[in-house]
C-alpha cells in the first residue's frame, strides 16, 4: 500500500458554526507545542554525539495532549515528526556525498511551529481512518472528531464531530491518506490537504482523462522543441513547422507591480520589523498568481502537442546560461519571477504524465546563431531576431527553439508563426497566447508581442534567456 502513487487534492474549509470555529481553533492550537516538544527532545539526542535520535522518548507526552487531541492525532504528530528526521537525514546523505553537486548548503534538522511569545503555526492532522467527506452539488462537508476536553468544552453530543463546509472538488480519486489542515493567518483562510494513494494504473487514466487529446503511437509520432524564457513562458516549435508562443510579459508587469506594493509596505514598517500580515498577502498572492499561468500555460501546451501527435520534446538546459546581468529588471525576471528549474521540472511531470517523453538539450546561444543559414551575425534583442547574413526576421524565442530541435532530428520545416511581427506572417489561428487570469485565450491578431518593451534593434545577440 505505501508503494501506491501518492497525488493531493486541495481545498479550502469554513466551520459550519462558531461553536465548531472555537473548538476547530483550540483542536489547532495544541498540535504545534506537542510537536515543538517532540522535536526538542530529538534535537537534544541529535546534537548529542553519544546519543541516537530514535532514543528519544515522547510518547508520555501523549497523556497531556491526548485529552485535547485524541490519541491517534497525537501519533500522528510524532509520525509526521518521524518523516521530517528521516527526510533531513536523507537530505544530509545527499550533501555528504561528493559526487552530488546540487546539494551545496548543509541541510537545517527539523525545526519548530512556531513558539509561545510569538505564536504557534496552527496545522493539524487527521488520521486517514477518522474523517469523512460528504460530496454534494450545493453543500459538501468535511467532518472529524477531537479530544474528549474539547467534546465536554462545547457540550458536543454522542458521536458529534467537528462540521467543516469544503469549498472545491477533488482532482484525484483514490485511498485516503493522512488529512492536513493549515490555517493560513495572513489569507485568513483554512486550507485542506487531502492525499490520496492510487494504483499506478488508475493514476495513468486520471491523468489521461484530464486531456481531450492522447498520444497515439501506433501513428508516426513528431518531435518538437520547447524554449523556456522569462519574456516568453513557452516557445514551442514542432518539426512539422506548427509554433506556439505563450506571453509572459504581462504577468512579469503585475509581478513587478506587486514587488513595488511590496517595498512600499515595508517602507512604512517600524524600524524593528521586516514584514507584516498584509505584506504576507501581497507575496502569497504574488506567487500564486504565477505559479498558476505558468502551470497552465504547461497544460495547455502539453494538450496543444498531444493534439499533434507529439511523442518526444526537448528543452533547453540552461545550466552556465544564467548569470548576474547588469540589469536590475533582467535579474529579477530570471532569479525571481521565472524560476527555470522549477518550470522544466512542471514540464517534465505534466508531459511525462501523459506519455510524452522529456529530454534536456543544450541551450547555450541557441539564439545567437541563425537557424536558415546557420551564420553567427546576427542580432537580437527582445523578441525580435535578425540575420545579417540571409536576412531572417524571425521571433528569437521560436529561433531558438527552432535551433535547438534542428540540432536533435536535422532540418525541418521553417515554422509557420515565425515572426515576432504577428501582422506580417503569423497565422491568426491561435499560434499566439495570452493570458486572462483564467485561461491562455489566442493573443488578439494585431498584437505585436515586441511593442510591449523592446527599443529599436541595436544590440547584438546576447546569451542572456528570453
Amino acid at each position: 500500500m505505501s508503494d501506491q502513487p501518492q497525488r493531493t487534492n486541495t481545498y479550502t474549509a469554513e466551520p459550519v458554526s462558531d461553536r465548531y470555529r472555537e473548538c476547530l481553533f483550540d483542536w489547532l492550537a495544541a498540535h504545534a507545542p506537542l510537536w515543538n516538544q517532540i522535536t526538542y527532545r530529538r534535537r537534544q539526542q541529535y546534537f548529542d554525539e553519544n546519543s541516537d535520535v530514535w532514543d528519544a522518548e515522547y510518547t508520555d507526552l501523549y497523556e497531556e495532549y491526548a485529552p485535547i487531541l485524541g490519541k491517534a492525532t497525537c501519533q500522528q504528530i510524532a509520525r509526521k515528526n518521524s518523516e521530517a528526521w528521516r527526510s533531513h537525514f536523507e537530505l544530509l546523505s545527499q550533501y555528504r556525498d561528493g559526487s552530488n553537486h546540487a546539494m551545496t548548503e548543509q541541510p537545517s534538522p527539523p525545526g519548530y511551529w512556531g513558539n509561545r511569545n510569538e505564536g504557534y503555526d496552527l496545522h493539524g492532522l487527521v488520521r486517514n481512518d477518522l474523517y469523512t467527506f460528504d460530496w454534494n452539488e450545493k453543500t459538501s462537508t468535511l467532518e472529524f472528531g477531537v479530544g474528549d476536553v474539547l467534546e465536554d468544552r462545547y457540550d458536543f453530543k454522542h458521536n458529534e464531530r467537528v462540521t467543516l463546509e469544503v469549498r472545491g472538488n477533488p482532482h484525484w480519486r483514490g485511498d485516503d491518506s493522512r488529512l492536513e489542515l493549515i490555517y493560513d493567518e495572513h489569507a485568513e483562510r483554512l486550507r485542506v490537504q487531502h492525499p490520496v494513494r492510487i494504483q499506478s494504473d488508475d493514476l495513468r487514466e486520471q491523468r489521461q482523462a484530464a486531456f481531450t487529446h492522447t498520444l497515439d503511437s501506433e501513428n508516426t509520432t513528431h518531435s518538437a522543441a520547447i524554449d523556456v524564457g522569462a519574456n516568453n513562458t513557452l516557445a514551442v516549435v514542432t518539426e512539422d513547422g506548427d509554433t506556439a508562443v505563450y506571453h509572459a510579459r504581462p504577468e512579469f508587469d503585475r509581478f513587478q507591480q506587486q514587488s513595488e506594493r511590496i517595498a512600499t509596505l515595508q517602507s512604512e514598517l517600524p524600524d524593528d520589523q521586516y514584514t507584516s500580515n498584509q505584506i504576507q498577502r501581497v507575496y502569497d498572492e504574488r506567487s500564486r498568481q504565477r505559479d498558476h499561468s505558468r502551470d497552465a500555460a504547461v497544460k495547455h501546451a502539453a494538450e496543444w502537442l498531444l493534439e499533434r501527435n507529439v511523442g518526444t520534446v526537448y528543452v533547453g538546459d540552461l545550466t552556465g546560461v544564467l548569470e548576474t546581468h547588469w540589469s536590475a529588471t533582467v535579474n529579477e525576471k530570471t532569479h525571481a519571477f521565472w524560476s527555470h528549474r522549477q518550470l522544466v521540472a512542471r514540464i517534465t511531470l505534466t508531459l511525462g504524465a501523459v506519455g510524452i517523453t522529456v529530454m534536456e538539450t543544450d541551450e547555450y546561444d541557441s539564439s545567437s546563431e541563425c537557424p536558415e543559414c546557420g551564420s553567427d551575425d546576427v542580432v537580437r534583442d527582445g523578441d525580435e531576431f535578425q540575420c545579417q547574413g540571409c536576412g531572417l526576421n524571425a521571433h528569437s524565442d521560436v529561433a531558438g527553439a527552432w535551433n535547438m530541435l534542428q540540432s536533435e532530428v536535422g532540418p525541418m520545416a521553417r515554422p509557420a508563426a515565425l515572426s515576432a511581427e504577428r501582422g506580417r506572417d503569423a497565422p491568426t489561428d491561435g499560434a499566439y497566447w495570452q493570458w486572462n487570469d483564467h485561461n491562455w485565450t489566442p493573443a488578439d491578431c494585431g498584437e505585436q508581442s515586441w511593442s510591449l518593451d523592446q527599443p529599436s534593434l541595436s544590440e547584438p545577440a546576447s546569451s542572456q534567456p528570453g
